[in-house]
Order: C-alpha cells, then structure tokens, then sequence
C-alpha cells in the first residue's frame, strides 16, 4: 500500500469520530434525560471504556496511570460537562460555531508542543472551514451569554490541549489500552460531582436505555478509538480539520429529521468546510509543494530575462518554438 492510500485510510477511518459526534446531538436531544448531565456524561464515557478494555485486556503501567487520569480529565469528564453546560446556555450554532475554532488551536498547540509547524494549506483550510461553518449556522439573532461563551472556549481548548497531549504520549501504549484507560478515568472523575450535584442517579426508560447503548458503543466508544488512531497517525493540524465533518453531519441530521432542504447559505457553507478539510489533508499539501517548486523552475531568472529559462529537450533538438517544430516549417492550424 503506497503512502497516499495508507494516508487517506487513516482520513476515513478519523471521519468516524465527528460523523458519529453530530449524529450525537440528536440522539442526546431526543432520548437522553435533560437534567443529568454529569450522570448522562459519566453513563457514557464509563462503560465505553469498559467495553474496550474487555476488548484489549490491559492495565496502565507506570506513568500512564497519571496520564489517564489527566487525559481522561481534559478529554472526557471535563469537556463533556462543558460542552452539556455551553449546550444549556448558548444557541447551537454559536457553540458548534466556537468548537469550529478548534483546528486552530490544536495547529498552534501541536507547533509548541510536537514541534509540527502549521503549513499555509492547513492554515488556509482552517479559515475556509470556519468560515463554512458559520455560513451553515450562525444568524446573529440570538443573544450571546458570557459564561455560554468561556464554557465553551474552555471546552474546545481543554480538548483540543487534551488531544495534541494524546498524540505526544500515543507512541508508548496501543491505541485502544489508552483509550478505554482515559474513557474508565473520565468516568470515575464525574461520578462524585454527578453524586453532589445531581443527587440519585436517573430512571432510565426504554428509549433513554437505547441512546445511552448507541452514545456509548457509536459515540464514544468508537468515535474516539477511531480520533486517537488517527491522531496517531496523521498531523494533528489534519485531524483537527477532519473534526469539521462534526457540525456538517448535524446540519445534515437535522434537515433531514425535519423534512427541509437546505438553504442556499447552508449549501454554501457546506461547500466551504468540505473545501477546507480537502485543502488540510496531505495529499493537497504535497501537490501545492509540487506546483510551487514548478513554477520556481518556470520562473524567469536573474533580472527578470525570459532567455534565462532552462531549454527543453525540444528547444534543444530543434532550435524551433515550443512544440519542437521549427518556427519556419510550422504551418497555421487549419480553418
């Protein structure tokens, strides 16, 4: 398998975490309980990792005991309870809209900590993508709450510091171990704060019991195996774009569940973020590469004199004009 198809495996298999991300806000909407949001996060990210750890059967050893428990802080129990409270106090197009942000910050925080310098293409991309977004989302009519606005900046930026820290530690455990590790840390952390805060935990129902089955296995189990293996493998500035597919999938969802056909504006936007991620991804960069250093070869030299381009093999054969023919023989095209 050659090194573009390898690359653009591992771009399908990273797609899985924010498709599975957007479909998560209808599922939480329709089926889950609205007043338990501690609970609701630690019913979801506690037996997630328990099925992954019964699916790759090992204990953290050394360090990673305290890195579990940090990345499983900033990943799962922290951002989850944020991104509920940001849900609770802001419009969803201004939250999805601040999470769009967030291939930015893990691009600079990557730069610090991984030593993975943001390249034009991503940047590019990025401002693209965000830009999509907010065609897709954001009106203006609703008003805006300061403490909905730092809950979700501190929900992006927590996870986004969270993630780039997975990917400088990935290479000392598999993927799946720290995963279901930091997903079992989460867990226990929000377990005491649900029990203060909330009280006994929920009654759940039928349909409560299916949403939380399909959060726990789609949403979060495999979401985040399929985030952590491609963090692993791919730049995090292109997984970072990757996570964009999060509010195109509820866009998506949404017209569909409601029986609309998106706007102009929103197909817009869609276009735009697809056009940002694309723009992100390996191959677009290696082409850009490819098409800057030929028009370094096909720019004129020293002064600016055209007569200082390299001659082609055809010029030198023939001395003649570009197609290799001489400019005394060539004949008009025919009418």
């Amino acid at each position: 398998m050659s090194s573009v198809e390898a690359t653009f495996r591992w771009v399908l298999v990273t797609a899985v975490a924010p498709v599975a991300w957007g479909t998560n806000y209808f599922v939480t909407h329709e089926f889950l309980p609205a007043d338990y949001p501690l609970y609701g996060a630690a019913i979801r990210a506690l037996p997630a990792g328990l099925l992954l750890l019964l699916v790759r059967r090992q204990r953290p050893r050394g360090s990673w005991w305290w890195k579990s428990l940090v990345l499983g802080t900033l990943n799962m129990s922290a951002f989850f309870a944020l991104i509920y409270l940001a849900a609770q106090l802001l419009p969803t197009s201004v939250a999805s809209t601040i999470m769009a942000t967030s291939p930015v910050v893990m691009m600079l925080l990557a730069w610090s900590l991984l030593s993975e310098r943001p390249r034009i293409p991503h940047l590019a991309g990025a401002g693209i993508g965000i830009a999509g977004v907010c065609l897709m989302l954001f009106t203006g009519a609703a008003a805006v709450g300061a403490p909905g606005v730092l809950a979700s900046i501190a929900a992006m930026v927590m996870s986004s510091f969270g993630y780039v820290l997975a990917r400088r530690w990935s290479a000392e455990v598999d993927v799946l171990s720290s995963t279901s590790w930091q997903l079992i840390a989460g867990g226990v952390v929000l377990v005491p704060f649900a029990v203060a805060v909330e009280g006994p935990p929920p009654a759940l129902e039928g349909s409560a019991i299916f949403g939380f089955g399909y959060v726990t296995v789609v949403a979060t189990a495999l979401a985040f195996a399929a985030w952590f293996a491609g963090l692993r493998h791919l730049p995090a500035a292109t997984v970072g774009l990757v996570g964009l597919l999060n509010p195109v999938t509820g866009v998506l969802l949404g017209t569909t569940m409601a029986g609309e056909a998106l706007t102009a504006r929103q197909l817009c936007g869609l276009v735009l973020v697809l056009l940002g991620i694309l723009l992100g991804q390996p191959v677009a960069t290696r082409l850009t590469a490819l098409l800057r250093s030929r028009a370094d070869r096909l720019s004129p030299g020293p002064g600016g004199d055209p007569a200082a381009l390299p001659e082609s093999g055809a010029h030198r054969r023939t001395g003649g004009g570009p197609t290799g023919v001489p400019a005394a023989t060539r004949r008009p095209p025919a009418p």
